[in-house]
């Protein structure tokens, strides 16, 4: 295996076989293909009580409701004697035109789709030597309970969140956006999970030609199990060769049929309680939902308040070892002696302590989201007691660079997307370092290697940095002037509003 993935000629091949599972449907295979599994179940009915009319009732345990499996198909095939009297041949129809009480009947011939239904949550009828099987949806509805957003939080919208099954994020989607223009297609990723994936747009608004991009991208992912959001995203996107996030992740279903409404394409995942929404540019990752639920003014001023404090987290700790080191003539007087004196018995430069806070800080950022909430807060407090007082009073840094890197690490934390935050702090070291080998030269070089950077970045066909391209507003308008959908969206319909 290459460094970026690409098999080497050494590597083993990846066949796909197909059909996945060769044979004929039977019961007996069936056992076969779920051999040594204790969820698995057999069971022999007589229809109508009629002892020499039997079939084969196979279902996984916890994948069905046993109520609906003994109320919806036993009770009727045990207890319709009409049924029992008719010969193999019209009692299968009679099954399958709706004798029995399933939502829904499918008529399955291929141990493959056969197999696929028993995970899913159906169950099986087949009689003795037919190669064929009725499917009945009786599958269970466990699942996490609706609850508000964690990471987004709602304060004046609604407080719904995305859970891990699909159809019930599907239908908060429909609840929300009741437009029968909505679309909603499937693909099934990964050769193990065979996790559904939901594809979404509104008719006559997304580009056509995005849409048609997205399933293509999807259909060719070849992996086997797709169980957390880098298995999918990391297929999606059109570089892997940056920090910054081309995908807008969201957990708030809102916030999701906003995107759609302005003509984005949308997915979902089983097993995800979250929603893509493609294409993504700079702009989605700086805005919340709630700016629109705001006034504008004042939405238009945390919208300001947030792209200063991305200068601030990128740019300050790099400026201050800058003047620091290079320009100590650039920096007031008082404030340079201040400095000096607070610096004179630390006994490492100012890029090494810069540094070595810098990382202390992440350090400490990451055993808090990873430790108990209860222990993360002792965390946080034991980490400010040492990397704080304890650090200066013994001199290993100096004020000036703690109170430089708590700005710029509070300033982050402002970023309404953490994949954002992410990649701002690791351009952070990198213009840190910058600074402290070529002083503000060193700072220009890397503000104008990160603007060529993200200037060349695209999603789906859209340039990262189109909002200004475009000449559309940072800040939000008032909404009855907000009349078009964004240009790079390149939607079939750009007015939303009278």
């Amino acid at each position: 295996m290459s460094l970026f993935g690409n098999p080497a000629p050494t590597d083993p091949p990846h066949p796909r076989k197909e059909p996945r599972l060769p044979g004929p449907l039977t019961s007996e295979r069936l056992a076969e293909v779920f051999a040594g599994c204790v969820d698995f179940n057999r069971r022999s009915v007589a229809v109508g009580g009629n002892q020499a009319l039997r079939c084969e009732l196979i279902f996984l345990a916890g994948m069905v409701r046993m109520e609906r499996v003994s109320d919806y198909v036993l009770r009727p095939l045990a207890q319709d004697k009409a049924l029992g009297e008719l010969g193999e041949s019209i009692a299968w129809e009679k099954m399958r035109a709706g004798a029995l009480y399933g939502l829904s009947v499918t008529e399955r011939d291929t141990l493959d789709d056969a197999v696929s239904d028993l995970i899913d949550g159906n169950c099986l009828l087949l009689f003795p030597g037919k190669e064929r099987a009725l499917s009945f949806n009786v599958g269970t509805e466990e699942k996490r309970g609706i609850a508000g957003p964690e990471n987004e939080v709602s304060v004046k919208g609604p407080r719904d969140s995305f859970v891990e099954n699909l159809r019930t994020n599907t239908s908060l989607t429909r609840r929300h956006l009741k437009c029968p223009e909505l679309r909603i297609t499937e693909q099934i990723v990964g050769r193990q999970s065979l996790t559904p994936v939901d594809i979404l747009w509104i008719d006559g608004i997304a580009d056509p030609n995005t849409v048609k991009e997205v399933e293509a991208r999807i259909q060719n992912i070849d992996i086997d199990a797709l169980l957390a959001t880098g298995n999918l995203e990391e297929y999606l996107i059109d570089d892997l060769d940056t920090p910054f996030p081309l995908a807008l992740t969201t957990e708030r279903p809102d916030r999701f049929c906003y995107g759609l409404c302005q003509g984005k394409v949308g997915i979902l995942a089983e097993g995800l309680p979250l929603g893509w929404l493609l294409p993504g540019v700079v702009g989605d990752f700086l805005r919340t939902p709630q700016d629109r639920a705001d006034n504008w003014m004042l939405a238009s001023a945390l919208t300001v308040i947030r792209w200063v404090c991305l200068l601030v987290t990128l740019f300050f700790p790099a400026v201050y070892v800058a003047m620091v080191n290079f320009h100590p003539e650039a920096i007031p007087t008082r404030l340079a002696l201040s400095i000096m004196a607070a610096r004179r018995d630390v006994p490492f430069s100012a890029l090494f302590e810069t540094l070595m806070l810098l990382v202390a800080f992440e350090i400490l950022q990451e055993a808090g989201l990873r430790l108990p909430q209860s222990m993360g807060q002792t965390v946080s407090i034991l980490g400010g007691l040492v990397v704080g007082s304890a650090a200066v009073e013994a001199k290993l840094i100096s004020p000036a660079v703690l109170v430089v890197v708590a700005v710029a690490g509070v300033a982050g934390y402002t970023m309404p997307s953490q994949d954002l935050a992410g990649a701002l702090r690791l351009w952070r070291f990198l213009l840190t370092l910058l600074a402290g080998l070529a002083g503000l030269l060193g700072v220009v070089a890397g503000a104008g290697w990160l603007i060529g950077h993200v200037a060349g970045l695209e999603s789906f066909g859209a340039a990262w940095l189109d909002p200004f391209a475009d000449g559309e507003p940072v800040l939000r308008q008032p909404l009855p002037a907000d009349k078009l959908r964004p240009a790079h969206l390149n939607p079939q319909n750009r007015r939303k509003q009278k």
